[in-house]
């Protein structure tokens, strides 16, 4: 008689294999290159993970890089800066480029480096060697070297901020040929050449005098330069309240618990000017500013901030995630909080780690799905389902922080469909937001149990859609891309649409490649 131990009948025996391992060794679904490649472009950030060290991640990008198609990397790269908004990741790509196909890079070039920083990324990695050479090249150069020429007075300032390299660096190494004078007169005093000042342009001039000032106990007009720039002056609390009136709103976020200690919100009224600039509906808009960049503002704010500074934070918010869609039907949204969910969402850098941890991210996105779909349940897990109630007239950052305070424990994606699946529940779209490194629920061989459980759930719900939001980086999931099952890496508002779509029949499983498959490289 047949060992029906080891033959038994399984629900989901006819599901596809595991073929690979994920970083905790546990069977997972290997994603092809391309998706790959789309996935670390879109949530790498270069930087040492819980389950991934930087040189890793650099390893496994430029591997993939030389493995697939050039003309997908060169719309990877453009796809990850104007929709993902990286910026190591995209200025890696296009140093790939450098190496692989210069006329792609001179494509893409202009729509990646957009900004001083990025040109400094670009130049830093390819003369690190890290994509298989030192010199930039003679096409890369003038690529280069027409940025510098093209950009204004502000744009060079903005990118004159920074090391490694600096931009005096950058200036020296490709020896930029200006026709203007005053761009002539502004390399000059960069790179610390003796220069008449009346031939700098007015930004500039204006600093020179404001330095000359401060230095004689002046207390002139701040000038409208980086305020990174001013930072070594002595400027009094009226010239803090100034920047602070006049940055861009994304320098204000960062720069909270510095005006504090600069003695500015003890000045009548700019404590609400302030706040009235971080709550205003179109500078938060402008901004590009992800949900997740607000709760670390709203998490370091220190004990000198005031109180309507924080209120403005949950105001902006609320508007960071207003375009979280109605999905409809019965929705249940699963954030991980093992863990290994308590490592920093942008990898561990130092001094400069954000505090924001994957698990922020993970209830963010549950408390911003259950802002908009008040009927949601949520089931955090790690181990097992969490029980906790939470309240959908809440803020989003009231609920988020709730979720983000349970953590630890071993990960099990499987976990809630499990629940629902002993509840026999009805479902329309589960979200599972995590790291997608599950190993409590190993199996030894076949399908890894979060499909098992879905196959399951599917019986009961045929028409249910499965969507796994990835976190941070990685080459495996525990969901084989299917007609109902979406791979999603990254934590941008952007994810929300994605979701809506998908829901909505508007976007199929492929949707990574296929959406960088639609990248235009017609300059425009």
């Amino acid at each position: 008689m047949v060992n029906t131990t080891l033959f038994q009948t399984l629900k989901g025996a006819f599901l596809p294999a595991a073929t690979a391992r994920n970083a905790a060794g546990a069977p997972a679904h290997a994603f092809t290159p391309c998706h790959q490649l789309a996935q670390l472009a879109a949530t790498g950030c270069l930087s040492r993970t819980f389950y991934a060290n930087a040189e890793d991640q650099l390893v496994q990008v430029t591997a993939l890089a030389q493995a697939v198609d050039a003309t997908f990397v060169a719309k990877t790269a453009v796809h990850a800066r104007e929709a993902g908004h990286m910026k190591d990741m995209p200025a890696l790509l296009a140093a790939t480029l450098a190496v692989r196909d210069v006329a792609l890079l001179a494509q893409v070039f202009p729509r990646v480096v957009d900004n001083g920083k990025m040109l400094r990324n670009f130049v830093q990695i390819v003369r690190s060697g890290a994509v298989g050479r030192k010199s930039l090249g003679s096409r890369p150069k003038k690529l280069v070297q027409h940025w510098l020429l093209a950009a204004t007075e502000k744009q060079l300032l903005n990118a004159a901020v920074g090391n490694t390299p600096s931009l005096a660096d950058v200036v020296k190494m490709v020896h930029p040929k200006p026709a203007e004078a005053w761009r002539a007169a502004w390399f000059a005093w960069l790179i610390g050449k003796p220069v008449d000042e009346a031939a700098l342009p007015p930004l500039t001039q204006a600093f020179e005098r404001f330095k000359r000032d401060s230095a004689a106990g002046g207390v002139g007009e701040v000038p409208g330069v980086p305020f990174q720039m001013l930072t070594a002056l002595p400027l009094n609390a009226a010239q803090w309240a100034q920047i602070a009136r006049t940055g861009s709103w994304q320098m204000v976020r960062q720069n909270l618990n510095t005006f504090a200690r600069q003695g500015v919100f003890a000045i009548p009224g700019m404590a609400e000017t302030v706040a009235a600039k971080l709550r205003d509906p179109q500078a938060v808009a402008k901004a590009r500013v992800m949900p997740y960049q607000l709760m670390a503002a709203f998490k370091a704010t220190g004990d000198g901030v005031p109180a309507v500074i924080g209120e403005a934070l949950q105001d902006a918010m609320e508007l960071s995630v207003a375009n979280v869609p109605a999905f409809g039907g019965r929705v249940v949204v699963c954030p991980d909080v093992s863990g290994s969910m308590g490592s920093a969402v942008t990898g561990h850098r130092g001094s400069a780690t954000s505090t924001v941890r994957c698990i922020d991210v993970a209830a963010l996105v549950a408390a911003a799905v259950l802002r908009q779909n008040r009927l949601a349940r949520v089931l955090p897990f790690e181990r097992d389902v969490v029980k906790l109630s939470l309240n959908a007239r809440d803020s989003v950052m009231t609920n988020a922080q709730a979720l983000a305070s349970i953590g630890g424990g071993g990960t099990n994606c499987s976990a809630p469909l499990a629940l629902l699946n002993r509840e026999r529940a009805l479902v329309d779209l589960v979200i599972l937001v995590s790291d997608n490194e599950s190993w409590i629920d190993a199996n030894r061989s076949g399908a890894t149990q979060t499909e098992r459980e879905w196959a399951v759930l599917k019986q009961r719900n045929p028409h249910a859609r499965l969507v796994c939001i990835d976190i941070q980086p990685n080459a495996t999931t525990q969901a084989l891309e299917q007609p109902d099952v979406m791979n999603v890496g990254g934590f941008s508002d952007a994810v929300f649409t994605m979701v809506a779509n998908f829901v909505a029949g508007k976007m199929d499983a492929g949707h990574w490649v296929g959406g960088i498959d639609k990248v235009s490289l017609v300059p425009q």
